[in-house]
């Protein structure tokens, strides 16, 4: 579910390589600044957490890595994940990805991480071990002399960084790329190669591949110590390190470090993505794949190594020949060695698979078993309430539900103080239970969402309309949202269609109830409209042939047409919504289009250093022959709200790298001075007094980098972010809030939607506190009948229809109906009319074409939605405030 290789040319050429120090503390630069707090758009999860890292000598000190998204640490109190490398800036945007991490069991308070995004070039920067000594408050960073993968193939395979429990001045570190394995003897502060380890692993994911992503070598992936071979202060002497190898993968020590040698009688064939030792009992257990995942895999086997006799013991759980996933996610309760639990991680289909052992793997109980196919008998309840998104909006048939129990399920762990909790990392969030050793005594346990605060999506666009919602997101992976409410998980990503990765969205200016999204789905649908802001969606009936993905769309001010510039073919231009396209001339394939906000007719393009402009909607484009600006891919540009021909661009590269502003169309364009570099412009409601929207930038401006504001329209500038809240790469998305002066939204590469507000900021949008309400009057008699039916049921999951009947002697002219759940359930998606939901009260409305009900007509709805413990059909309804009939 992460960003495979995030827009990597794009990174490339947008960031600046800073002069490696072998050792850095966080730079300081005092720069004159808003005071700004910042908060995440929530949305909770959304990308891969490929390690999970409990503490084994503190209670509830736990850390989570993500593969693009930075470190976090687990807050025990308010049940939520803490950011740790927000303060990582522009210049080293890849120390986002973390490669692994390592609690320490002899000082909890500190914490490292190896970090570094990828291996190959789209990364210009080295990896890095950053390590701090109060729990990733503070860090400090030592350069390493190789590159890290994060978001690599074999990520969700470790942990690679391993801190001895006998003297934890002791690290070593397995490095991808055949630079083997490394080891610091000063708490992480140098590293030096260990030269007598023989092998750096020769795997490589696909060596014909022309894509460099697949064929770096995986490398040493794991490092584990038997603390019984040490003494408090002294080095441990036994070390167990495995190797991305199919022959020889695992190693062991027996002198502190200093020789090596393969261990005798291992078993080849597969790679080992874990190795997990009970010291108690002498036991290594190793999880392998046929591959180094976190997607593929399609076989895999399970072992145990007495270290004591030197026996190996296949204790898989399935035979290999009914096998089609690889095993990883290995874990032992520490309470009680004899139980250990690994994942089939690479099951996508009909779900990932979680196997469970109290005696050593002799024998095993799965997390779900078929019963009559298709059926499912499943020993968890999944309960995703609190973010409900994770159905995805669907309603699969069995054996596949939804949720899922996962995918990519590379990291799970039991608490070593709590034998009953468990938490597991997927492609899309933290689940976990606190009911774990119920699955022992045959009884139901429920599995949540572990994930609040820890936010991973990519994001790709952003709009604030002027009405409606205040935030519409374009993502990777999971498509977007409208957010309702900044800081409520929303129901429901986009769906009808539904799109993985959203690349651009737009609204209509001076109608911006009308909105157009456009991206990559499975099903060849690239482009949908809305004409409820957002709320409701419907597919474009048409597409220009050759699509092969989303691009970059505009709308016309009016809504009365559409600019496309899709991946795969041409610019296109359509009136309606997309009934038919006409390819736009005068205008290169690929090129970035906009909208004027004021002017229907009036479009804009840029590609390769030309600013374009159609006055004739979209049919024609001209080259306005304006000099000076930057090429390549890395520009963006916005048209202003309320101004007619004004627009600003942002971008470039080198010397011709920064900001500019047009007030006549586009025929001619002025570089602001003490702007160095700009990536993306956006605005938001003007200052007081102040007659030009308030302008936002990701930019270094006086030799800064940072988040900027200016209230004047570009003649000065204040920095809105501080060295602790950098976010890595923000080059893709920004706006501000038309309706809140001060409020920016920030998209980032991995951290998710950020939201700013300067001190004093009021919404308008806060519902004020309600007046004490009047005592209904008694409704009349019903003249209208509503039929309410489940049609479908499994676990934690439905779905209804509802039918609603005039049965009065005059026309209804739009129709509301509102019915109360007694259960709790919680409306997740709905088709035919529009909703809202406030604590168990649902209210559903009609649509255009479906709000007036003549005598004796109906008009029927569908929804689905989720439900824990009951799910009770509601006894009374009303239609338009009047109690109605229950058919």
């Amino acid at each position: 579910m992460a960003a495979l290789a995030l827009t990597g040319g794009l990174l490339t050429a947008s960031a600046t390589t800073a002069a490696a120090d072998p050792e850095t503390a966080d730079a300081r630069v005092e720069v004159s600044a808003d005071s700004y707090t910042w908060k995440n758009v929530r949305i909770d999860g959304g990308g891969f957490v490929p390690g999970i890292v409990f503490n084994r000598s503190e209670k509830n000190l736990v850390y989570a890595r993500t593969d693009i998204g930075g470190a976090y640490r687990w807050d025990q109190a308010d049940r939520e994940w803490i950011p740790l490398l927000d303060s990582v800036g522009w210049d080293k945007w890849g120390h986002t990805g973390v490669a692994s991490l390592a609690t320490d069991p002899v000082d909890p308070d500190r914490v490292y991480v190896a970090v570094g995004n990828y291996t190959n070039d789209w990364d210009p920067n080295n990896g890095a071990i950053m390590r701090s000594t109060d729990r990733g408050a503070t860090w400090k960073t030592t350069e390493l002399p190789f590159k890290l993968g994060g978001n690599m193939p074999g990520r969700g395979m470790g942990e690679r960084l391993a801190i001895d429990p006998n003297d934890n001045r002791v690290l070593y570190l397995g490095a991808p790329s055949g630079h083997g394995l490394w080891r610091s003897t000063d708490s992480g502060a140098t590293w030096s190669e260990v030269a007598s380890f023989p092998n750096p692993g020769t795997y490589v994911p696909d060596p014909d591949s022309d894509n460099s992503y697949l064929t770096d070598e995986v490398g040493v992936v794991w490092v584990t110590f038997d603390e019984r071979t040490g003494n408090a202060g002294s080095r441990t002497q036994t070390i167990y390190v495995g190797v991305a190898d199919k022959e020889e993968s695992i190693y062991r020590s027996t002198d502190g470090g200093a020789t090596w040698e393969a261990v005798p009688g291992q078993p080849t064939g597969h790679l080992p993505h874990k190795g997990v030792l009970d010291a108690e009992n002498g036991l290594l257990y190793i999880a392998t794949s046929d591959t180094g995942g976190p997607y593929d895999g399609s076989t895999g086997r399970v072992w145990r190594h007495d270290t004591d006799s030197g026996a190996w013991t296949d204790i898989s759980p399935m035979s290999e020949a009914d096998t089609y996933f690889g095993y990883s996610g290995l874990t032992i309760d520490r309470q009680d060695p004899e139980t250990i639990m690994v994942t089939g991680y690479s099951s996508w289909w009909p779900d990932t698979q979680i196997f469970r052992s109290t005696d050593r793997g002799e024998t095993w109980t799965r997390a779900w078993e078929y019963g009559a196919y298709p059926n499912r008998v499943d020993r968890f309840t999944m309960d995703v309430s609190s973010v409900p998104w994770l159905t995805f909006g669907n309603n699969p048939s069995p054996p596949e539900s939804a949720p899922k129990l996962g995918w990519m399920t590379e990291s799970l762990e039991i608490d070593p103080f709590d034998s009953d909790r468990m938490m597991y990392g997927t492609g899309a969030t933290v689940y976990g239970t606190e009911e774990l050793t119920a699955w022992d005594r045959d009884e139901n346990f429920t599995i949540t969402p572990m994930v609040e605060g820890l936010e991973e999506t990519a994001v790709n666009d952003l709009i604030s309309p002027p009405s409606g919602a205040p935030l519409l997101s374009g993502l990777l992976d999971i498509g977007g949202f409208r957010h309702t409410d900044l800081d409520r998980v929303p129901e429901v990503m986009y769906q009808s269609p539904y799109m993985g990765n959203v690349s651009s969205l737009d609204y209509a200016g001076k109608a911006p109830d009308t909105v157009v999204r456009v991206g990559s789905s499975e099903t060849g649908q690239n482009i949908a409209f809305s004409t409820d802001n957002g709320a409701n969606w419907f597919a474009g009936s048409s597409q220009p042939s050759g699509v092969t993905g989303g691009g970059t769309v505009a709308a016309a001010a009016d809504a009365s047409g559409f600019v496309w510039s899709p991946e795969g073919a041409g610019v296109h231009h359509t009136t309606g919504y997309g009934s038919s396209w006409t390819a736009s001339r005068g205008i290169p394939a690929g090129a970035r289009v906009e909208a004027d906000r004021v002017d229907p007719d009036t479009f804009y393009g840029f590609a390769d250093g030309a600013f374009h402009v159609s006055t004739d909607g979209g049919a024609t484009f001209t080259a306005t022959g304006a000099g000076g600006l930057p090429t390549g891919d890395s520009v963006r540009f916005q048209a202003v709200p309320g101004k007619k021909g004004h627009v600003w661009l942002a971008g470039g590269s080198g010397d011709t790298y920064g900001l500019w502003r047009s007030t006549d169309g586009g025929k001619s364009f002025a570089r602001l001075d003490g702007v160095d570099e700009a990536d993306t412009i956006g605005f938001g409601k003007a200052a007081p007094g102040a007659d030009h929207p308030a302008l936002y930038t990701s930019a270094k401006i006086d030799g800064v980098r940072g988040i900027y504001r200016s209230d004047d329209a570009g003649g000065s500038w204040v920095r809105i972010n501080d060295d602790a809240h950098q976010w890595g790469w923000t080059g893709a998305a920004i706006t501000g809030d038309p309706r809140v002066y001060g409020r920016v939204y920030v998209g980032t590469n991995g951290r998710g939607v950020l939201y700013g507000d300067t001190a004093g900021t009021t919404d308008p949008t806060d519902p004020e506190e309600p007046e004490e309400p009047e005592e209904p009057e008694e409704p009349g008699t019903a003249e209208c009948a509503v039929a309410y039916e489940v049609t479908g049921q499994w676990q934690g999951g439905f779905q209804a229809d509802v039918a609603v009947r005039n049965t009065g002697t005059e026309a209804v002219d739009g129709w509301t109906v509102e019915w109360s759940f007694e259960d709790g359930q919680r409306v997740s998606q709905m088709w035919n009319a529009t909703f809202t939901q406030r604590g168990g009260t649902v209210t559903a409305s009609s649509v255009g074409w479906n709000a007036k009900l003549e005598p004796g007509a109906s008009a029927a709805f569908g929804f689905t939605g989720s439900w824990t413990g009951a799910n009770r059909v509601p006894e009374t309804f009303a239609v338009n405030g009047a109690a109605c009939a229950v058919e």
